[in-house]
């Protein structure tokens, strides 16, 4: 019911949407939210006297589901659609809606199919979602791409001053493409196990794309339209290239960013020499010089950077040290290994020096 909550619709001119379907059948109890956009169905075991079905608004039967006293619950329905719950010495009698009120999920035939596990879905969304780009953007760049291309998997955000793509092999013959909303990924990643020896089975058509795991079904519309060409973005061409620390190249920008409001821009300014990395920053609050040890091939280089964007970038990065490509400071960064299973590349900011 937890995770059901995250498809139920908040604010809607249709009652049921704000509800629960819960349905019965033989030894399984079927529970449905569906708010137009993400569905949400998942099964549980249970022993059914008769079969039947009935809305019960979401909130108030979590709560109810949560407080239980008892690990069993029992749910008796009369035909005026009022649920009986009992669980222990607790029993609540509420007001449902006619099961038939409730809109249908989608169907979903002649979908092509993938498997994967399900800490490897849970990963690459983690390391790609921080970049899709918000409410006020274009819709289409409002979720992630999916693109399969020789047998790899791309997911890749583009918010218009960042991208992050994180790459994996599949199992899949074709190549293909769909955007999937930020919206459903975020409430897929936080249902998924995270186990490796879970897997994940995704099908899509051009319309829609459904996630079966567990005993849960979640289903999405995909977002229409043309995806930003990402290849005109990538470049593997570089001036200056550094491998430094991540942990530590995180925990100086992170310390930084105490100088910074939420709505100041003050970028940090990277001063790249020989063997070190100088970092500074200055806001009307103060300022901020530390000195990071490096090792570099090519040229000194000085750029400035929103802190923020950078952050988001290492921290979703699991390795010990990270290479970083600059060209010149007006050029994008490239933060990505040598294999090219992680892309971040994020805009520069104009600074004074």
């Amino acid at each position: 019911v937890t995770n059901l909550q995250r498809a139920v619709s908040s604010k809607t001119s249709i009652p049921a949407l704000e509800g629960i379907l819960i349905r019965s059948e033989e030894n399984r109890l079927i529970l449905t939210a569906y708010d137009l956009e993400i569905g949400m169905q998942t099964e549980l075991p249970a022993i059914i006297s008769a079969p039947g079905a009935i809305i019960l608004t979401a909130k108030l039967f979590a709560e109810i589901v949560r407080r239980s006293p008892d690990e069993d619950i029992t749910i008796d329905v009369d035909d005026r659609n009022t649920a009986t719950i009992t669980s222990g010495v607790s029993c609540f009698t509420i007001i449902g809606m006619d099961s038939a009120e409730f809109p249908e999920l989608p169907k979903i035939t002649d979908a092509d199919t993938i498997k994967m596990p399900q800490e490897l879905l849970k990963s690459m969304i983690r390391q790609t979602l921080f970049a899709v780009a918000d409410s006020t953007a274009k819709p289409i760049h409002q979720g992630s791409l999916f693109k399969i291309e020789n047998g790899n998997l791309d997911v890749v955000s583009v918010d218009g001053y960042r991208l992050a793509l994180r790459r994996e092999a599949i199992n899949y013959a074709n190549n293909t493409e769909f955007v999937v909303p930020g919206k459903t990924l975020i409430e897929i990643s936080k249902i998924l196990s995270g186990e490796t020896e879970d897997e994940v089975s995704i099908f899509f058509t051009k319309n829609h794309i459904v996630f079966e795991f567990d005993d849960t079904v979640v289903v999405s519309r995909l977002i229409e339209g043309e995806y930003f060409r990402i290849d005109q973005m990538l470049s593997s061409d570089y001036e200056t290239k550094i491998q430094v620390n991540k942990k530590e190249l995180l925990d100086c920008i992170d310390r930084a960013t105490l100088l910074v409001k939420e709505s100041d821009k003050k970028p940090i300014i990277l001063s790249i020499t020989d063997d070190n990395i100088e970092l500074k920053i200055q806001s009307q609050i103060g300022s901020m010089d530390e000195e990071i040890d490096i090792n570099k091939e090519g040229k000194d280089i000085m750029i400035g950077f929103n802190p923020r964007f950078l952050i988001d970038a290492l921290r979703v990065i699991d390795d010990e040290t990270v290479d970083i490509y600059l060209m010149n400071p007006k050029a994008p960064c490239f933060i990505r290994d040598e294999q090219q299973s992680y892309i971040y590349l994020i805009l520069p900011v104009n600074f004074m020096a």
